[in-house]
């Protein structure tokens, strides 16, 4: 009964949000562009699925992906499960024998980010563009390994208690580098990598283990600790895109060992 109740005040809440959208939208087309809506009875039932959608989506959150990334990271440094692993126990722990929770950071990065549909989207996009230069496959898994290594080096922030801002700042640093040295082409779409992959799959669950690792390792405040692993997923992807787009272009300009008779114009080799 609770579910429902709060199945329905979550949607409640999204036709909130969702209200100044839909009158912005209406107005402008009434009373900007002067002309009429067609087809409005389907207009309004997708604005109703669209609403649904996202009260559920909420729902959805708060019911399962956020208790499921406490549970996961309560497990992860359970001083049992650790000393099993390590052969450490209680205040004898240090950052070196919380690596299960890294390989796992980096396997959910990994995995949620594959999954992600603005990440689908824009992979088949940037395919179609650049004519099958841009790999879809390659993209997606370019962006997801960068989630993986940032969600990773996230939780070991976190578990550290090293300053968010040290990390970041040297991030972009590598960014600055790498924007000077790789193709053109890439850059612009490296830049929006970082914001397409952390959308509905990949930031409920890395703020869900966030904020669980912070509660659960021990001098750890989940407000000031808890937050900034979406910093770090947004982060990685663009270095790892523009990585794989100086790859990429290593890759091609690679010098081929041919025969010189292959090499050499026709007319050349009649003039020897």
């Amino acid at each position: 009964m609770d579910l429902i109740v709060n199945a329905f005040l979550f949607v409640f809440n999204s036709a909130l949000d969702v209200a100044p959208i839909v009158f912005f939208l209406f107005v402008f087309q009434l009373f900007v562009m002067r002309e009429r809506i067609r087809n409005v009875q389907q207009v309004l039932v997708g604005f109703v699925f669209v609403t649904v959608g996202l009260g559920l989506f909420l729902v959805g959150l708060e019911q399962t992906l956020f208790p499921l990334g406490r549970l996961m990271a309560q497990q992860l440094t359970n001083p049992e499960f650790l000393f099993e692993l390590t052969g450490h126990i209680g205040d004898t722990l240090v950052w070196q024998d919380f690596y299960w929770v890294y390989l796992f950071a980096a396997a959910i990065g990994f995995s949620t980010t594959l999954a992600e549909p603005a990440l689908m989207a824009v992979s088949i996009k940037a395919n179609s563009v650049s004519g099958g230069a841009i790999g879809v496959w390659g993209l997606r898994v370019a962006v997801a390994i960068g989630v993986g290594v940032g969600v990773s080096l996230g939780c070991y922030r976190i578990i550290t208690g090293l300053p968010l801002q040290y990390f970041i700042a040297a991030g972009y640093v590598v960014v600055i580098v790498q924007t000077a040295m790789a193709p053109k082409m890439i850059i612009p779409l490296a830049y929006d990598s970082g914001g397409v992959t952390t959308s509905t799959v990949t930031v409920p669950l890395i703020t869900a283990l966030g904020l669980g690792l912070a509660e659960a390792v021990p001098g750890r405040s989940p407000l000031l600790d808890g937050f900034g692993l979406v910093a770090f997923a947004s982060l990685f992807p663009i270095i790892a895109v523009l990585a794989y787009g100086q790859l990429s272009v290593i890759r091609q300009t690679k010098p081929v060992a041919v025969d010189e008779e292959e090499e050499l114009p026709e007319e050349d080799k009649h003039a020897l």
